[in-house]
């Protein structure tokens, strides 16, 4: 049950990954990380707290970057089940470029491509979880592959100190509130993959439409599109903004945050902040991660939707066969 899954999650951080072919793992200052859906979030969590530079590539080959600086990349393949079509392509398209490569899967068609090649890997666990919620299984394994030991020791730490059921009743609450609208996530540009996590969890686990955006950006468009009037009200009234907000951030995007929230308030739209807390970065991403799990999981129990499998997506798959 996704309960058991979301409860259970913190027990990710303590898995060890075991690299095979480790003798071929190399360093490097560039790495770019092929990955959909799930399997690129890992990536997009850690980059801002990366020493090295990451380029994160969702899509079919490899990105649009000059050979120089391919020649000079680590290409890693991340994908839970091992057969997304897009990070397949990557990886083939990197083994014949001569690119130095590693991949990520539980099993499927890159470990295969990993062993042919005699190239780095790490098979995950497979536990039958969707990607989205194995996402600590998958950052433990782009951490231990990228050689990052600091980050390895942090977010290991995260399996004693995360309590999964301490988050339930915040999510609870956040999905009455947000029940009968359509979600509106808003966070700062350093946590953007944040608030991107929550909307893909409402998307996946809720089955519902939710937009996301960051701040400044959104000042400088976003916001002018709910200035309400009589004549666009009845639009504004379908959504309900959530404000990750987040005393680590810049000042001036604190000041940003509470000033659009007081102006959307002002023109009687439904928000609601909900604050990054925790001693480090990695229990303050995690620990909202866990409440938008539950808000995504009661707003699912309210719809009455299926909240842990995907079935368009996997009607489109075989659409694209």
């Amino acid at each position: 049950m996704i309960t058991d899954t979301i409860k259970q999650f913190p027990s990710q951080f303590a898995y060890e990954p075991v690299i095979e072919n480790k003798d071929k793992l190399e360093r490097s200052d560039l790495y770019i990380i092929a990955g959909m859906g799930g399997s690129a979030l890992p990536a997009d969590i850690m980059k801002p707290y990366f020493n090295r530079d990451i380029i994160i590539h969702r899509g079919y080959d490899l990105p649009h970057v000059s050979d120089a600086l391919l020649a000079r990349s680590i290409v890693i393949a991340v994908s839970y089940s091992g057969n997304t079509e897009e990070t397949v392509s990557a990886l083939e398209a990197a083994h014949a470029k001569g690119l130095r490569v590693v991949v990520i899967a539980s099993g499927g068609k890159l470990i295969e491509l990993a062993r042919t090649y005699g190239a780095p890997y790490v098979e995950i666990p497979r536990t039958g979880i969707q990607p989205r919620h194995a996402l600590g299984f998958m950052l433990k394994a782009l951490a231990s592959v990228m050689q990052d030991e600091a980050l390895e020791r942090d977010i290991t730490a995260l399996a004693g100190s995360l309590d999964a059921t301490s988050y339930e009743a915040q999510g609870k609450e956040l999905a009455s509130l947000v029940y009968g609208k359509i979600p509106v996530v808003y966070a700062s540009d350093a946590n953007s993959a944040v608030a991107y996590n929550w909307k893909i969890k409402c998307n996946e686990s809720a089955k519902v439409p939710a937009c996301v955006n960051v701040l400044s950006e959104l000042n400088h468009n976003e916001m002018t599109g709910f200035d309400v009037i009589p004549e666009t009200k009845a639009l504004s009234e379908k959504f309900h903004f959530i404000f990750l907000s987040d005393t680590h951030d810049h000042p001036r995007i604190v000041k940003r945050m509470e000033l659009t929230k007081k102006l959307y308030e002002d023109r009687g739209l439904l928000v609601t902040t909900v604050a990054l807390e925790g001693d480090s970065p990695w229990h303050r991403i995690f620990s909202s991660l866990i409440t938008a799990d539950w808000m995504a999981y009661h707003l699912s129990t309210r719809y009455g939707t299926e909240p842990e499998l995907v079935p368009m997506v996997e009607e489109f798959k075989k659409m694209m066969q």
